[in-house]
């Protein structure tokens, strides 16, 4: 089939949703030389040329095809906050003139971008501000690798070196949006893309059972995490209203399933929240759910959020928590909030970048 007729509506096409095949279609259709679907497909995955004048290798001429024939639409760093820590918080406008939000994360051993898979979040997870917020769209899986272009180049900005780690732990549920996920992921590691290693590849899910399953079937090559923040029905159903169509024997089923599948561990992330999930019956609850999945756990301070409702556990009744699990043999660690002063923190994330909102209405009008 030739490309006029899988895409009558080229016109309006972002070609970075096109596969290679199409590019070389494409390219074809518009007699071309074969040779400028490698450069073409370069620029775009490669390079990151965000404007066809960009692409200065490729003739002016074919160029000038490309912008009648199709669309070329990246994000935009709109606006940048640095944390007292390192931390760097990005408000990226999309080409409609929304916000999303992304993370340069800094430690000593690590430059790790946390990004998003959404406008909004449709989970209305109680303890995170992203849930408050509604979902408006997919992110598609040019926006999400445009994340990591820019956060990378704010990594050698400010650190003089690359990112380490990627984690889809920004706004947004990476499962609902499973085919962008999906590639991004696959462009992030591509040769022919950034070429980084799928083991520093984090995906973090609230939990979407049949999803998780597809993941073990689609051979999914990068690490999984599941918010967890409960390892019981009744309270889980009370923070994550995900849990009543997927419960925690659901979970559990789909995550075995995925274990033996992929032979690749999954790792379980834990807010403490004070008084709700970190006393000593709570953990216990944990050590026995990990067990059955042969999950190692990540703790995680919790971040005040406007109309959270939640307080921090102390910092003593965490370690001992902590300690407890080690004790019972799951590897478990306290993962220390950064980026808090600037809403950048794990659960922060909720376009509160006024200019940047701003701007976006203009660039509408």
């Amino acid at each position: 089939m030739r490309y006029a007729d899988l895409y009558h509506m080229a016109s309006l096409v972002d070609i970075r949703t096109l596969a290679r095949e199409e590019v070389i279609l494409l390219v074809e259709e518009l007699g071309e030389k074969p040779y400028r679907a490698k450069q073409l497909w370069e620029w775009l995955w490669k390079k990151h040329a965000h404007s066809w004048d960009a692409m200065s290798d490729l003739p002016k001429a074919f160029r000038a095809k490309l912008a009648e024939r199709l669309l070329l639409r990246p994000l935009v760093l709109a606006e940048e906050q640095r944390s007292e820590d390192g931390t760097v918080k990005c408000a990226f406008r999309t080409w409609d003139g929304h916000v999303v939000e992304g993370v340069l994360i800094p430690t000593p051993t690590r430059l790790t971008a946390c990004i998003s898979s959404q406008i909004g979040c449709s989970l209305s997870c109680t303890f995170c501000a992203t849930g408050k917020l509604k979902r408006i769209r997919n992110l598609d899986a040019a926006e999400i690798v445009d994340q990591v272009v820019l956060i990378n180049a704010l990594a050698e900005k400010y650190y003089k070196q690359g990112l380490t780690n990627i984690v889809y732990m920004g706004m947004g549920e990476p499962l609902l949006n499973y085919a962008n996920t999906m590639r991004s992921a696959e462009r992030i590691c591509a040769e022919d893309g950034l070429g980084m290693s799928t083991r520093r590849i984090t995906v973090s899910t609230a939990g979407i059972a049949k999803m998780i399953r597809k993941l073990a079937d689609d051979d999914a090559k990068f690490n999984l995490a599941l918010s967890l923040h409960a390892a019981n029905d009744a309270k889980r159903d009370r923070i994550m209203p995900i849990n009543e169509e997927n419960s925690l024997g659901d979970l559990k089923d789909a995550l075995r399933y995925y274990t033996r599948k992929t032979r690749r561990a999954v790792t379980f992330e834990y807010i403490l929240l004070r008084g709700f999930n970190d006393s000593l019956a709570d953990a216990q609850e944990l050590v026995r759910y990990a067990s059955d999945v042969h999950a190692k756990v990540n703790l995680i301070e919790y971040n005040p959020i406007d109309g959270g409702g939640f307080g921090r556990t102390d910092p003593k009744d965490a370690e001992a928590f902590q300690q407890y699990l080690d004790q019972k043999g799951i590897i478990a660690r306290i993962r220390r909030s950064r980026g808090r002063d600037i809403d950048a923190a794990c659960g922060q994330l909720a376009n509160k970048n006024e200019p940047a909102l701003k701007e976006g209405e203009r660039v509408m009008k």
